[in-house]
């Protein structure tokens, strides 16, 4: 699990990184989005990541994994970017980076799906 949190929360930072670097050049982007909101917007969504770390290292297992199915859900946020503008238009970088984000945002939810699973099961079997 730490690996796939590691390379998510990396291919998030790309992806973020790229939209803020190139986003004049990034189509339908509304105009109130700026390098500076696209930050604050990758830090709040690592902020779901860094309460998940936080709770697994206090013990808090079941509350790490649910927060942890959050913050890889939310890679699938770089679909809306589809909703602007169709993938053709979107650059290679730009198509790689969201795909990075989505496949390994949804793989963290599902290794935390398996986890609050088993853990679940041990939780009841022992009562």
């Amino acid at each position: 699990m730490p690996t796939l949190i590691t390379l998510y929360t990396l291919a998030s930072l790309a992806h973020f990184s790229h939209n803020a670097e190139y986003i004049a050049f990034y189509p339908g982007i509304p105009a109130w989005m700026t390098r500076e909101s696209v930050y604050l917007a990758w830090l709040a969504v690592a902020g779901v990541g860094m309460l998940a770390v936080a709770a697994a290292w206090r013990g808090w297992g079941r509350i790490a994994a649910l927060l942890l199915m959050v913050y890889g859900l939310l890679g699938t946020d770089g679909l809306l970017h589809y909703t602007l503008a169709l993938c053709s238009e979107h650059t290679l970088a730009t198509n790689a980076s969201i795909w990075a984000e989505v496949v390994l945002g949804i793989a963290l939810a599902c290794a935390a799906v398996v986890r609050f699973s088993r853990l679940t099961i041990r939780r009841t079997s022992t009562v």
